[in-house]
């Protein structure tokens, strides 16, 4: 294989300045911050890591939600998003298996350990290249158990139909949905079916819950991690985000692009199987790549360094994101998986991946290092370093 320095550029103080005011949501204010108290003795703190650690602070201030009413990018999977689940649901519901907030909660019953999710779709248009609402819903609860480490065994379908909705279109999404749950090896055992007024909805909704197994011995989690570990994609990314977004012709731009909608099950398994450790997998859907590993480098007080030449990306889907000024790294995947192994692993790893059609570009894109700790950083083409943040607002609402 191919090595990648992924070693990070030296931190100046122009750079972390220019980064903190590019990256600090502008309502928060250093008042939010709890006070840091000097420690006598302390080793004096240069410029740069003043300027990082009042970075750090800001990221891990408590969450508030400032809107008083709902907006798309509450469901944009970025900030927004992270911010309204724990300030009003985590608030509420707080347990220990929630408060992962993995793709599934790991559960232990009777001695037998599950794996237990749920999802809804309200992609639009309903049906795109390469997919569609039905196909998208089964893929995706299955992908949310397989990154889990579990094996998915069933499902559950709520339907939310407007009134008018064409019968014929209905036939055509269940039938997508039992052709993609027999691809994935999972049954549909239970369901609902809710209709509204017309007008009341766009269409077809539909809500997916999945239960899997977790063979014993198996140990992801971002806790995990360590510094040297690699970082994997199992393909290009962004295809579904921009597929969806040309598909509804709102922009002159033509591609030719198809969703990378798939199941990931048995990728996971191949993964898991290789020899390689395995210390953490996550599927790249609202929020893209960048909030993936956003998300782990704040859990695991770790830095992830990307190498952008590395990153593998359609040349339709690059073009795209320059004309609409929207970074791949947040455009939304359903078929990828961003995987976290031991270095000396990465060879099994990549051929595991490798093996199957829905990993055959596999590569590895970066690195896990010890600092600075809980940020992103992007070595870019041109020899920089650049900060990648958590999505901030909604470039594509409705994607899945």
């Amino acid at each position: 294989m191919t090595e990648h320095s992924t070693e990070a550029a030296p931190v100046t103080a122009a750079w972390a300045e220019q980064a903190l005011r590019e990256h600090a949501e502008p309502e928060l204010t250093e008042v939010d911050a709890p006070p840091v108290p000097p420690v006598v003795g302390a080793p004096t703190l240069s410029r740069e890591q003043q300027v990082l650690a009042r970075i750090d602070r800001a990221r891990r201030r408590r969450p508030r939600v400032t809107e008083d009413r709902i907006t798309l990018a509450h469901g944009a999977g970025g900030k927004a998003t992270q911010t309204l689940v724990e300030a009003v649901f985590l608030a509420q519901f707080d347990n220990p298996a929630l408060a992962e907030l993995a793709d599934a909660a790991s559960l232990s019953v009777d001695g037998a350990k599950l794996a237990f999710t749920t999802d809804s779709y309200v992609v639009s248009p309903l049906f795109f290249p390469g997919g569609d609402i039905g196909e998208l819903a089964v893929n995706g609860t299955v992908n949310d158990l397989a990154v889990c480490g579990a094996q998915p065994l069933y499902l559950s379908a709520g339907f939310v139909l407007e009134e008018g909705f064409p019968l014929a279109d209905l036939r055509r999404i269940v039938a997508s949905m039992s052709s993609a749950a027999a691809a994935a090896g999972v049954q549909l055992v239970t369901g609902d079916t809710k209709v509204v007024q017309r007008g009341k909805a766009d269409g077809c909704y539909i809500t997916t819950s999945g239960l899997g197994r977790c063979p014993a011995g198996r140990r992801l989690g971002v806790g995990e991690l360590r510094a040297g570990d690699a970082v994997l994609v199992s393909g290009p990314i962004g295809e579904h985000g921009v597929t969806v977004l040309l598909a509804r012709g709102e922009l002159e731009i033509d591609a030719e692009l198809r969703s990378d909608t798939t199941a990931l099950n048995q990728l996971t398994e191949g993964l898991l199987n290789s020899g390689a450790t395995v210390r953490v997998m996550r599927d790249a859907t609202r929020g893209g790549v960048a909030t993936v590993l956003n998300e782990l480098a704040a859990a695991a007080g770790l830095a992830v360094v990307l190498d952008e030449p590395a990153i593998p990306v359609h040349p339709a889907v690059r073009g795209a994101g320059e004309l609409l000024g929207i970074d791949p790294l947040y455009l939304a995947c359903e078929g990828r998986l961003v995987a976290v192994v031991d270095r000396a692993g990465v060879d099994s790893a990549l051929a595991a991946m490798r093996a199957r059609p829905e990993g055959e570009q596999a590569a590895v894109i970066g690195q896990v290092a010890a600092d600075p700790p809980g940020l992103v950083l992007l070595k870019t083409e041109f020899g920089g370093t650049r900060i990648v943040d958590v999505l901030v607002g909604d470039p594509l609402p409705r994607i899945c």
